[in-house]
């Protein structure tokens, strides 16, 4: 139990570590953010082409004052610089916060046409590319999570572990980084939105890595959460900044890697329900205007569909957390009683 206790203490060290970190860049990336503009552009189109008037209209009174993008730099740095010198483990951390950077830098990129492009793809990166991009982190990812570590088995909780291969753990692999990268990168609408949820997942994972002793890779997590706390502070409506994609996507590829570490991939969909919901929401809406030229949501995803429907930002972040925080218990529940922990 007392190493158990130093262990806690090390990780909740870790996250105050990627709190102060994270609160110490802050200022030098607000400073250079507003002086060189940082400025998103305000997206015009939905992935079908189609104009967006009620998200436009929605979203009119954060247009009228400019605010940078691109604050997950200061994410990227914190949790880099707390895990490369205190938490830096070939066997536990190394390969979460490789996801963590590929997708920070696929992120970056599509930031960085946001704001200093010009023309009608200065909209980011095209979709294509993007999925293409953060595939490929995923696939030499998982190439190196099943070949070099050694990884065959998948856990089906409650009922046990299956060898599958290498190759279909490889895919899996790169499937949980760009499914759980664009699921971020989907609920990243809201001021503190898609920061909160990541906090709870994050904190749900590491949990199960701290029983399951990868008490590094609780560690890893931890930093996460310290660095959210961070962001949340700065992002409380009115933000100051947003994350962007290059935030987004850390988070996202970041979570991804962690599920495949803990061994806990089939309870992504569990502890990350808002993520799920909230790109299942932008899925159906596209799949039902495209085929039977219908909306089923006014706007998707689903926040923008309740602030349509009249709900306060600050209700729909609230509420959406709390559901997160239940997901999150419910996730640490079923990974102790199903064979995960």
């Amino acid at each position: 139990m007392e190493n158990i206790n130093d262990e806690v203490f090390h990780g909740l060290l870790l996250a105050l570590a990627g709190f102060l970190f994270s609160m110490f860049f802050t200022p030098i990336y607000t400073h250079f953010a507003y002086k060189y503009k940082f400025w998103k552009k305000q997206k015009q189109t939905t992935v079908d082409g189609k104009d967006l008037p009620i998200m436009t209209k929605l979203h009119a009174h954060k247009f009228k004052r400019v605010f940078p993008t691109m604050a997950g730099l200061v994410g990227v740095i914190a949790v880099t610089a707390t895990t490369w010198i205190f938490n830096l483990d070939r066997g536990q951390t190394w390969l979460p916060l490789v996801g963590f950077l590929g997708g920070a830098f696929v992120g970056a990129i599509d930031d960085a046409i946001n704001i200093f492009g010009s023309g009608r793809g200065a909209a980011g990166l095209r979709g294509p590319v993007k999925f293409f991009l953060i595939s490929a982190v995923g696939l030499i990812l998982g190439w190196f999570f099943a070949f070099k570590l050694g990884w065959t088995d998948i856990l089906v909780p409650f009922v046990g572990d299956f060898t599958i291969g290498g190759v279909w753990v490889m895919l899996i692999f790169a499937f949980a980084v760009v499914a759980t990268s664009n699921a971020v990168n989907i609920t990243d609408g809201l001021d503190g939105l898609s920061g909160g949820l990541a906090m709870m997942a994050y904190g749900a994972y590491g949990v199960i890595a701290l029983f399951q002793g990868n008490l590094m890779l609780f560690g890893f997590c931890l930093t996460v959460v310290g660095w959210l706390l961070s962001y949340i502070w700065f992002n409380v409506p009115p933000a100051r900044f947003m994350m962007g994609d290059t935030g987004s996507f850390a988070l996202g590829a970041g979570l991804g890697v962690v599920s495949m570490m803990t061994n806990s991939f089939l309870l992504l969909p569990i502890i990350g329900l808002p993520f799920v919901v909230e790109t299942s929401s932008s899925l159906i809406q596209l799949i039902s205007k495209k085929f039977f030229h219908k909306k089923v949501f006014i706007s998707a995803p689903l926040h923008h569909h309740l602030e349509a429907k009249g709900w306060g930002e600050a209700k729909i972040v609230m509420r959406f957390w709390i559901v997160a925080g239940v997901c999150a218990i419910l996730g640490i529940f079923i990974a102790a009683t199903g064979g995960a922990i």
